[in-house]
């Protein structure tokens, strides 16, 4: 039985995601005002995952989520609004240890719930068997191997004006791992890096312009056809699939219309498939990260096969292990790092020292 605790101060909202978690089989669920009387539940009901929103009197969610990371860890699924505010917000809940999030529609209460219904049960199953970790608190070291100690290498030859491409598949878990990743990379990267992170259109301009802060290299969320260019990392856009397209002569990046054809959006596969129509495979590198579902895993496997270089992250440092589980079980592998030791293994393979070496923004 998985017990599940709901947060929230309004009642009606309540009583809806009680009944509707209740309908389900397998779970047993409970209900707090607020966030004083979730941590005495918290104690005293021990739920597997907790569904928290973010604005509530006595304690807010934020609160909350901090002071349960940190005296008894667990799943936390965010309820957000769809606002900017509620887009940075829940953005830093992720980072404080929240393993994903469900946005809140505008409308009628009843409305709203019958909207996220199905993908609230779905994320609440996937929580349950999600890894968490405490704020601050680093992923577990790689047992199989040492880290991987960059190499220098000759220059490598261009492909037309471009020398090579690293895509990032990610998902339930996402922010937080790219957020170790991403500031570990320097501004003098010779490859773009091009990220499809399962997120809604109203989240993905905040986080790349959170990650903007955080990095040497420049993030930017892709709205509009965008040259690539080294020293940059790309974020698609939610609820779009972005694809590598020549413009004049130029290889570009073109925010489409999600394909009814792939579940998963922004689309890793798409994403794939297309760069692999412009760049030979050796000139690409695919890093599949934490996240629940296959997308990518065929795509990157079958690249891999004809010389691309892929990561998958590892189990302990994967919220959800699915995605790179499944790039892993198609033998597409070709290593297997833990989020911290990824950045490493990018920059030896592109031929930087280390990123002290580099110059910054």
């Amino acid at each position: 039985m998985t017990r599940i605790l709901i947060v929230d101060d309004s009642a009606l909202m309540r009583r809806h995601l009680v009944q509707l978690l209740e309908k389900e089989d397998g779970f047993e669920v409970r209900a707090a005002r607020n966030g004083v009387e979730a941590l005495v539940l918290v104690e005293e009901f021990d739920p597997h995952v907790v569904t928290l929103d973010i604005n509530m009197p006595e304690m807010d969610g934020i609160t909350c989520l901090s002071r349960i990371m940190v005296g008894s860890p667990r799943p936390v699924i965010m309820l957000s609004s769809i606002t900017e505010a509620g887009a940075e917000t829940t953005l830093q809940a992720l980072s404080l240890g929240a393993v994903d999030f469900v946005q809140k529609p505008g409308g009628t209460i009843s409305l709203s719930i019958d909207q996220v219904a199905q993908q609230l049960v779905a994320k609440v199953r996937v929580a349950a068997r999600a890894r968490v970790r405490r704020p601050g608190a680093g992923y577990a070291p790689l047992r199989s191997a040492p880290p991987p100690t960059p190499v220098r290498i000759a220059p490598q030859p261009t492909v037309g004006d471009l020398p090579g491409i690293a895509v990032i598949g990610i998902s339930t878990g996402g922010p937080a791992a790219l957020e170790r990743l991403l500031p570990a990379l320097p501004a003098t990267l010779p490859w773009p890096v091009v990220v499809a992170q399962h997120m809604p259109a109203s989240f993905t301009g905040v986080f790349a312009r959170r990650l903007d802060k955080l990095c040497a290299l420049s993030v930017q969320e892709v709205t509009q056809p965008v040259p690539l260019a080294p020293g940059s990392v790309y974020i698609a856009r939610g609820d779009a699939d972005l694809l590598v397209a020549r413009r004049a002569g130029i290889l570009s990046l073109v925010s489409v219309p999600a394909s009814e054809s792939h579940p998963w959006h922004p689309s890793v596969t798409r994403l794939v498939d297309s760069a692999a129509e412009h760049l030979p495979p050796d000139r690409m590198i695919g890093i599949q990260m934490t996240g629940m579902g296959d997308d990518g895993a065929e795509a990157m496997a079958r690249l891999h096969k004809r010389g691309m270089k892929t990561i998958a992250q590892d189990e302990a440092s994967s919220a959800v292990f699915g995605m790179p589980n499944e790039l892993i079980r198609r033998g597409g592998a070709g290593v297997v790092l833990s989020c911290e030791h990824i950045a490493a293994q990018l920059l030896g393979w592109l031929g930087i020292r280390s990123f002290a070496t580099a110059s910054t923004r």
